[in-house]
């Protein structure tokens, strides 16, 4: 029976893990490359692991605590996971397990010197490294000693921060298991690590090496500094040469120690330019066998480097897919849109088939690719100006890459019957019937889909989404829709640049486009002011939506006094704004319709706020201020040198700009509109794969792309495993951050603010809605935790329409992510709020309750003490 307890290294490769966990299979697939030399040895099995495991009744009931217990108690998780490793600790080694180690260990020599080494489940992985959680121990000799190690690793399964890193990547404690691997001890003249790619810049042509003399726990515990080689096309580009004054050495009789390094030795290069070579080349072959870069732990013996570990690096943002070999700039989507977390493969899909320009997708996010657009001067410079107008950050980023010589290729523009060089939109008419007849059309194409789409099932609802994906790509690219939307943005444009000029009046649009109209997302905000004025005179609603925490609270709320009225208000918000939500490009986020308890805190603190009426002032007041600044600065224009030329341009440019700017806002209701039409379809045919057995929940098929969800419904199979997968890539999204502008290089790139105009420890970003605010900050990562007072500023990480109910209530806005004619800086400026995006960590920066001031006209914040 020990063939279940042990198996030899060689015998198994990185489909394992199940058995020998991430390092045991990856070690078993490293001996299988050529050329690459891994100590011999034995795996422990997971299968000894769950034995000994089975043995403590105890230990299940551990479990169970540390399951309840709170995250953030670090104290009661310490106790606890202190608890469960004496547990094991404790557990006698089976009789056939302990036979099976010893056999093991025999055949590489009883007395041979090991290195004892923990291997979980959850190890390794594309998606967690987990590196440095578990347990590993060095030059460990005689069969006891082997034997009480291996029981020391399974117990480091529990160590605190293998415990918090798991919470952390949310993985079920019972979900991991320990193997163990045994080999034979490496004793090194240097050793260290060998990164296949660049771990700051993502750059995937460079390696970076890190090297000193003896042990590689020198390195890792932080003993001494290394030497560091980057190479790049085959050449050592730089080395950094460190004073190595301290190694670590094994002892003859087991055990390691720090021992001084000669003198003459200290500040000589650990390895040789050649060596440093030949092990990238290792670190390459090694990289093309397991598919994605590596962090792999090296050893140098007299006759050549050996390979003990070798890990996926998970802190790397991932690579748009491309056919080709060529270099690809890529341009975050979310930054412009409003969402940078991930997206599930549905959502990624159904943006794909639905957008006017091709999209790919790395990391859960989108990114379009400007390469072709950055190679011709003219579409370059077209390129610049409108990026740099909305979000100096990704100008800045995108220049960046510009300047590396090579990089983007030079091609001459379009001649004659080519595209207009800078882009330039069609002149339109200043004409309010414009924008009516648009959205009028909308609605109708809206009202047909609705209408047609009852009537599909199975197979033929997903060819008709196709056909009807392509009637979504016709409204949203209307020339006269974007015509208008282009209308209203260059319009503002030259009021702030000319009335600066003209004036010396920093943006000075933001005044004339309050209360634009048409502007559906300003309107949602208000419009949550009247439900709060339907709700307010009644104490008891308002108590009982204090205590709300379950979506179908609207059938209880008609049972109290003014109820009906209530739900009645919330319904009719319901249907005209149901289908919005944070994140709302992502079609499988639940709706307000889906989840109308996330609207529960911004209503609460309408009422709380605001007296009744306030929706209806607030807008009346914003026109007349409107309406007032348009008097002043045709007043002062016009006792300029040529004057009433230059008022007579400022006065048809506020027209137009009145005219179309709230247009803006329109197309994206639209879009949100649709696709909560397809979500409910594609819902209810997810139901009916439940139904048949097909999938175990509704939310799986949001783990597919629409295409294979597609066969999916055709075939009615579907690979469980496939979406296991994918659930698990979403989980570790979270944990990166996308960047502005990729390259297919890997390198990110986030922009600088090249400003010496604030002052000294200000957080810079972009100013797109004037004035000057102090308050309390609040910062707020999820609109259903937002409880706001009237003064207060919201600080957060980006809005989309789904947040401007807040709006309503706050003094002044701060976000990290934003351009000036993003939907957040729009609806700012429509309610007159103060506002700086594109500010770096903000949500890190500033904490919330701390007292700040916003300078919406210049761009920056204080920290005020």
């Amino acid at each position: 029976m020990s063939e279940q307890y042990v198996v030899d290294l060689q015998a198994v490769d990185e489909t394992q893990v199940a058995v020998v966990g991430g390092k045991g299979a990856h070690l078993g697939g490293l001996s299988r490359i050529e050329g690459i030399r891994v100590p011999d040895g034995f795996c422990v099995t997971t299968e000894a692991f769950r034995g000994v495991m089975a043995a403590a009744p105890a230990i299940e009931e551990l479990l169970s605590e540390l399951s309840c217990s709170d995250p953030d108690d670090r104290e009661a998780i310490r106790a606890l996971s202190a608890r469960i490793r004496r547990a094991i600790e404790g557990v006698a080694l089976p009789d056939e397990v302990a036979a099976a180690i010893t056999g093991a260990l025999a055949r590489l020599g009883e007395r041979t010197a090991c290195a004892v080494r923990s291997s979980a489940t959850a190890e390794d992985l594309p998606t967690a490294s987990f590196a440095g959680q578990q347990d590993t121990y060095l030059n460990v000799v005689g069969p006891q000693a082997i034997l009480r190690h291996v029981s020391r690793c399974w117990a480091s399964l529990f160590s605190e921060r293998a415990v918090i890193y798991r919470r952390r990547n949310g993985i079920d404690h019972r979900t991991v298991h320990m193997a163990v691997v045994v080999q034979k001890m490496v004793f090194p003249e240097a050793a260290g690590i060998l990164f296949t790619a660049d771990a700051v810049s993502g750059n995937r042509k460079v390696a970076t090496l890190e090297a000193g003399f003896g042990l590689g726990e020198a390195l890792v515990s932080g003993l001494v500094n290394p030497d560091v080689f980057t190479v790049r096309d085959g050449e050592v580009v730089t080395r950094t040469i460190a004073a190595k004054q301290r190694a670590v050495q094994a002892l003859p009789d087991g055990g390691t120690q720090e021992v001084e390094v000669e003198a003459r030795r200290q500040e000589q290069p650990t390895l040789t330019d050649a060596q440093v070579l030949e092990l990238v080349r290792l670190g390459r072959r090694i990289e093309a066998h397991f598919g994605c870069p590596q962090d792999i732990e090296w050893c140098l013996v007299d006759d050549g480097f050996r390979i003990v570990q070798s890990r996926p690096i998970t802190t790397l943002f991932p690579v748009p897919e491309a056919d080709d070999q060529e270099n690809h700039v890529y341009v975050s989507v979310g930054h412009q849109q409003m969402m940078t977390d991930p997206m599930r493969p549905l959502g990624l899909s159904v943006c794909q088939l639905t957008a006017m320009t091709p999209m790919q997708d790395a990391g859960g996010r989108l990114f379009v690719d400007t390469t072709r657009r950055l190679a011709s001067p003219a579409g370059r410079a077209g390129l610049l100006d409108l990026v740099g107008r909305s979000d100096p950050l990704t100008r800045d980023a995108l220049e960046t890459v510009l300047d590396r010589d090579g990089f983007v290729p030079s091609v001459p523009d379009a001649g004659p019957g080519g595209p207009p060089a800078g882009g330039a939109s069609a002149p339109i008419e200043t004409d309010p019937a414009i924008v009516k007849g648009l959205i009028e059309r909308s609605q109708a194409s809206l009202g047909i889909l609705r209408r047609d789409i009852g009537m599909k099932t199975g197979p033929a609802l997903f060819d008709f989404l196709l056909e009807a994906f392509q009637e979504h790509k016709r409204v949203l690219g209307d020339p006269q829709s974007m015509q208008a939307i282009m209308a209203g943005m260059e319009a503002t444009w030259w009021l702030n640049d000319q009335l600066q000029e003209w004036l010396g009046e920093k943006n000075a649009a933001d005044t004339l486009t309050l209360s634009a109209p048409d502007n559906i997302t300003s309107e949602m905000g208000l419009a949550l002011l009247d439900v709060a004025d339907v709700i307010r005179p009644y104490p008891e609603l308002v108590a009982f939506l204090q205590g709300v925490q379950h979506d179908d609270f609207l059938d209880e709320l008609a049972k109290l006094p003014g109820g009906t009225e209530a739900r009645d208000a919330i319904e009719a918000y319901l249907d005209r704004y149901g289908m919005r939500c944070v994140g709302e490009i992502d079609i499988t986020r639940p709706r307000w319709r889906e989840r109308p308890t996330a609207l529960v805190p911004a209503i609460l603190d309408n009422v709380r706020n605001f007296e009744p009426g306030a929706a209806q002032r607030r807008f009346e007041q914003g026109r007349k201020e409107a309406w007032q600044k348009e008097q002043d600065v045709l007043s002062r224009l016009r006792d300029l040198p040529d004057g009433a030329e230059k008022a007579d341009r400022t006065k048809r440019m506020i027209d137009r700009v009145r005219t179309f700017i709230g247009y803006r806002e329109y197309p994206k209701y639209d879009i949100i509109s649709r696709y909560f039409v397809y979500k409910q379809a594609i819902l209810e045919e997810a139901e009916r794969l439940v139904k048949a057995d097909v999938i175990s929940e509704v939310e799986d098929i949001f783990y597919l792309t629409f295409q294979e969800l597609h066969d999916v419904v055709r075939s009615h199979q579907v690979d469980e495993q496939l979406i296991q997968r994918r659930k698990e890539a979403f989980r570790s999204y979270h944990a990166l951050t996308p960047p502005r502008v990729l390259t297919s290089d890997g390198e990110t790139f986030n922009g600088a603010y090249r400003r010496d105009d604030v002052p000294a420890g200000a957080l810079i970003g972009l100013p797109v809605s004037a004035g000057t605010v102090e308050g309390r900050a609040r910062v707020v990562h999820d609109v259903a935790d937002a409880f706001l007072d009237a003064g207060d500023i919201l600080v957060t990480t980006f809005t989309d329409p789904s947040w401007s109910p807040l709006f309503v209530g706050i003094a002044a806005l701060v976000t990290e992510v934003g351009g000036l004619m993003t939907h957040g800086a729009v609806i700012a400026r429509e309610y007159g709020l103060p506002a700086v995006v594109g500010v770096d960590r903000a949500t890190r920066l500033i904490r919330d309750g701390q007292r700040i001031r916003v300078h919406g006209t210049e761009g920056y914040i204080e920290i005020l003490q």
